[in-house]
């Protein structure tokens, strides 16, 4: 359980980096706190997605993959991010990625941050 609140947490601050860099994800809210609420419910959400679905989409796409040595999985990412934003909309939030390409980035950002957040963060094993 721990390690589940620990990459919650990590793929939150992940996202809040790339609204933060990035114009055209856009998360809005009145308040801090409905904004951080917001992002902790996308976190959810994003890491369903990354758990059901990505293992999926990597599945079908091997080939691709293995003919780009694993570039595609920038694409994959970007999709992912996409299907987070589909699915935030779908339940009334206020987050949104606005194109493809601002998705290919988002989730190149995502990644990095992600990866550095759980190399920092402690691990529940």
């Amino acid at each position: 359980m721990k390690n589940f609140l620990v990459k919650t947490v990590a793929n939150a601050g992940a996202l809040a980096v790339a609204v933060w860099l990035i114009d055209k994800i856009t998360l809005t809210g009145d308040s801090t706190g409905k904004k951080i609420g917001t992002l902790l419910i996308v976190a959810l959400i994003f890491g369903l997605v990354n758990f059901v679905v990505k293992p999926i989409v990597k599945l079908l796409s091997l080939p691709l993959l293995i003919l780009t040595l694993g570039l595609f999985t920038l694409i994959v990412n970007a999709l992912m991010l996409l299907l987070t934003s589909w699915l935030a909309d779908k339940v009334d939030l206020s987050f949104h990625v606005d194109g493809f390409w601002t998705a290919v980035l988002g989730g190149l950002i995502i990644s990095i941050v992600s990866w550095a957040l759980n190399v920092v963060l402690p691990d529940g094993d």
